[in-house]
């Protein structure tokens, strides 16, 4: 099969000295990263977490950039069949993948020009990245009241639970506000399907569906077809402070090391003295059969964080409409604060985010073992380096990179102070137990090894 596909979305206006630079600017590394996130968005609806495997499987994919009088085309050789519907590339997907065309080419080329001035080893030109790349995508509206959602959590959850998800979202949908998830499957899919049956239901038509994502991701965890917004950030680092700056309340559905990593970060931002009085409120729920999972969550967090770090979070078990309704009351203190402390309502500039936060984590096995895993050093530095630690997880769990130095090299050597490493181990094996390290029906094998 051979596709050229017209631009779609915030790609369709561009001078030809833009497609011109464009062209010419793409190195062969990024170009290959933009074709795998291509192959990834072709591939929604997958039914596996195996970047590799996908890789594998169309080995003979190829796309190219044309240029035309009114902008760019994306030409595609060999796609996936399932994208396309008699023949027809299948919208979602097309305008996906000139989000992909967007935020990994045309961002890149952008950056390239910004490096004079561009410092990404200072936290506020960092926050200035992440603005950019979500301004440039059009997903940040100054006029909108606070209504947006993140909602956190698995991939890999049981159909308990991803039904507990969709009812959340049914009533989050019917109190008009919007959903922004990680953009895959399980608990990033199921507000946003039940958000849309609210939105319906209450003849809202402009409801957002907005996912946030990054490269080395992606593959393993195609946008689902509810997705209305993509935004692919540089980094795991990126992708995160774009949840936090842009949520005006944060829901934490059950979920596995991923979903652990998040919530340390969040903490461990939240824990900053210069964020006391941020408004900006923490749920953690989901359905009775997932109450020990929210347990030993929160004996980890009260274990390594202390009731300081617990005080910033409610837990809310089987009861959708509370959580609905506990937001949307939530969002005009959300509102109230901004207008106080003259902040916007699209993008939270006053959260106080430090560089242990922001700069990049390699998940190498150098890097992990170097981590300070140790209870005596500070409530936000511990949060930092197990936020690391978790990232390594993932990394060796999904991600193609993570996946291949754990082929070559064994699994990940965690260490640190013996009771912070036996809560961390018992932890991670309760994951394994409930199935939540990988997709339902998948041999999980660990990727780490935990040393007291």
């Amino acid at each position: 099969m051979h596709v050229q596909l017209n631009p779609l979305g915030s790609m369709d206006l561009l001078s030809q000295l833009e497609v011109d630079k464009l062209k010419q600017n793409t190195e062969k590394a990024t170009f290959q990263l933009f074709r795998n996130c291509c192959l990834a968005v072709l591939n929604a609806g997958s039914h596996t977490d195996s970047s590799a495997e996908i890789y594998e499987q169309f080995q003979n994919f190829s796309v190219n950039l044309l240029s035309r009088e009114r902008g760019i085309k994306i030409e595609l050789f060999n796609p996936p069949e399932d994208a396309f519907v008699d023949g027809k590339i299948i919208k979602g997907i097309h305008e996906h993948l000139f989000a992909v065309l967007r935020d990994i080419l045309f961002y890149h080329s952008r950056l390239q020009n910004q490096k004079s001035w561009l410092d990404l080893s200072n936290s506020s030109h960092v926050t200035h990245a992440v603005f950019d790349i979500m301004r440039n995508a059009r997903v940040i509206d100054g006029t909108n009241e606070p209504n947006l959602i993140v909602c956190w959590g698995g991939h890999s959850i049981s159909d308990t639970e991803y039904k507990y998800t969709k009812e959340v979202g049914y009533q989050l949908g019917l109190r008009g506000l919007d959903i922004c998830t990680g953009c895959g499957p399980g608990a990033m899919k199921g507000p946003m399907k039940g958000a849309t049956i609210g939105h319906n239901k209450q003849r809202i038509y402009n409801g957002r569906y907005l996912g946030i994502t990054e490269p080395s991701i992606i593959a393993a965890e195609p946008p689902n077809p509810i997705v209305n917004q993509l935004v692919i950030l540089p980094d795991i680092e990126k992708r995160l402070e774009a949840f936090v700056r842009t949520a005006h309340g944060i829901i934490i559905f059950p979920g596995g090391a991923g979903t652990a990593e998040e919530i340390l970060y969040l903490l461990g931002i939240m824990l900053h003295p210069d964020n006391a009085l941020q408004q900006l409120p923490i749920i953690l729920t989901g359905p009775k059969q997932s109450e020990s999972y929210f347990n030993s969550l929160v004996y980890f967090i009260e274990q390594t964080l202390g009731a300081e770090a617990l005080a910033l979070i409610e837990v809310i078990i089987d009861d959708p409409i509370a959580v609905a309704r506990k937001l949307k009351q939530a969002n005009k203190q959300v509102r109230d604060y901004r207008l106080q402390v003259g902040d916007a309502y699209h993008f939270n500039w006053t959260l106080k985010i430090e560089d242990d936060f922001q700069q990049p984590f390699l998940p190498t096995h150098a890097n992990v073992a170097r981590l300070d895993l140790h209870l005596n050093q500070s409530k936000a530095k511990l949060a930092a380096n197990l936020r690391r630690a978790f990232s390594a997880v993932v990394a060796g769990n999904v991600k193609e990179e993570g996946i291949k130095a754990i082929r070559e090299q064994g699994p990940f050597v965690i260490s640190g102070d013996a009771k912070l490493m036996q809560l961390m181990d018992t932890l991670l094996q309760e994951f394994v137990v409930q199935g939540r390290m990988k997709l339902p029906g998948s041999t999980y094998t660990p990727c780490y090894r935990v040393v007291k």
